[in-house]
């Protein structure tokens, strides 16, 4: 069911502005072959007037882990993508009001990180509670389906690395067969992040509502090693 539109969300949107790349693509499309015949690279050294590393996470929401996390590395600078205008103001609304400078954000749907974000450039791309898709006839929209896979060989750097976490089963364990089947070395497997004694973990607005329930988090790091 498609969310109702925000009250007042065009002001909303204008006034943050300087955080927010609003994309012309509609929320609902998802072309990869469109996605990948025109580029519109943005230059985030001067979005972000310096030449830090580029970490990006891919499906924001309000953005609880990407003002977190750009608060405790300032020397990073992170992208966070949403596709919902509705859901995306909320996060760069709390950036601004923060005033974190190292974090911008993209409104956009995944299948075109590649129109906007130039190959070889991002050193980390975070994976936080994507939507599983659980039916079969929808896997292709999974952001750890081979297709999204692909795209982000060809953005990151050599020896980036992709970090995601997930609170479904099925949905991880298909994540990992697809790793491994696009050639990715996986490391810092968890199957329940909260008892591994892991550090430095970020929770995001689902993690802490899932790990409320003494449901199990999993967890998984993948790079490519040429």
């Amino acid at each position: 069911m498609r969310m109702r539109k925000k009250k007042n969300l065009e002001e909303r949107l204008a006034a943050v502005s300087d955080y927010l790349y609003v994309s012309d693509i509609a929320q609902d499309e998802r072309n990869f072959a469109e996605a990948s015949d025109k580029k519109e690279y943005i230059d985030f050294e001067k979005w972000f007037a310096n030449s830090n590393p580029l970490y990006l996470e891919i499906g924001c929401g309000k953005g609880k882990f990407a003002c977190e996390y750009a608060r405790l590395h300032p020397k990073i600078n992170l992208i966070a993508m949403e596709k919902s205008a509705n859901v995306i103001v909320a996060a760069c609304e709390e950036a601004k009001k923060a005033e974190l400078r190292n974090l911008r954000f993209i409104k956009v749907s995944a299948e075109y990180t590649e129109r906007y974000i130039k190959p070889r450039s991002i050193e980390r791309i975070f994976l936080n509670f994507s939507c599983p898709f659980p039916k079969n006839a929808y896997a292709s929209h999974r952001l750890t389906h081979r297709n999204f896979l692909e795209i982000y060989k060809r953005i990151m750097k050599r020896g980036a690395e992709i970090h995601q976490k997930t609170d479904n089963m099925h949905f991880f364990e298909f994540s990992l067969e697809q790793f491994s089947q696009c050639g990715y070395t996986l490391k810092n497997i968890s199957l329940d992040l909260h008892a591994s004694g892991f550090e430095g973990n970020i929770e995001t607005e689902y993690e802490h509502r899932f790990a409320s329930l003494g449901q199990p988090i999993y967890r998984l790091e993948a790079y490519i090693n040429d």
